[in-house]
């Protein structure tokens, strides 16, 4: 059998035939494993309706508000994918952030996200206490990296607008075996030029739920004209 010409068969049903696909080309990236799953794109949303209704491999669900454990518990109960859950490091951080992190793992988290402003010995701590891997969000190249990477971050989350692509080549060239997540952007080319700088997982901002339905009332609109 000739497994580069093979045949994937595929179910996928009628109502739910209607769904979100992450892009496709995201799938050239490497993918990270971890607890033997590989992962290469993740989903950034806390819409649970979007969570149970787009083929990501993962979810991350961050968000600008203070972390609370009902909204992991949320987001892990509704995903099909595994779940990264942010656990603070601005507004909320310290002691709390290792408190969240353990409820995390306890909910069944797949791995913690620490926001840039986040203390490294905060990361420290949450390393000490949970068994699932810590993801640091590294906004700039002039951020410390080196700090965070010593206190113990098993995998970094590049998200630096559009300067991503730089500073993805910045730590890939001076950290070659470092795992990297990253915005990926809006378009195909954003994505591939992310991956070509060394990303390993790309992270993918779906539209709204509100986006997504206006598109399908517009359609329902048209029936009575």
């Amino acid at each position: 059998m000739d497994v580069k010409n093979k045949v994937i068969p595929r179910y996928n049903g009628t109502l739910r035939s209607h769904k979100l696909d992450v892009p496709a080309c995201i799938y050239e990236c490497s993918g990270i494993s971890i607890f033997g799953r590989r992962i290469k794109s993740l989903v950034f949303s806390t819409d649970v309706a979007i969570i149970k209704n787009i083929n990501t491999d993962a979810v991350i669900a961050v968000y600008p508000f203070t972390p609370q454990p009902t909204i992991a518990r949320a987001v892990i109960s509704v995903a099909d994918a595994p779940v990264f859950v942010g656990v603070g490091g601005g507004l909320t951080s310290g002691d709390r952030s290792v408190r969240l992190a353990v409820d995390a793992e306890n909910q069944g988290a797949f791995g913690i996200v620490v926001n840039s402003p986040i203390a490294p010995e905060t990361i420290e701590k949450i390393k000490k206490v949970v068994d699932i891997p810590v993801v640091a969000t590294i906004v700039s190249d002039k951020q410390d990296i080196d700090e965070r990477i010593s206190a113990g971050s098993d995998i970094l989350n590049v998200s630096a607008a559009d300067r991503t692509p730089a500073v993805v080549e910045y730590i890939r060239r001076k950290y070659p075996d470092i795992p990297i997540i990253a915005t990926g952007g809006n378009t195909e080319e954003s994505i591939l030029k992310t991956i070509r700088a060394g990303a390993n997982s790309i992270t993918y901002t779906p539209p709204t739920n509100g986006e997504l339905f206006s598109e399908t009332m517009k359609e329902y609109r048209k029936r009575f004209n």
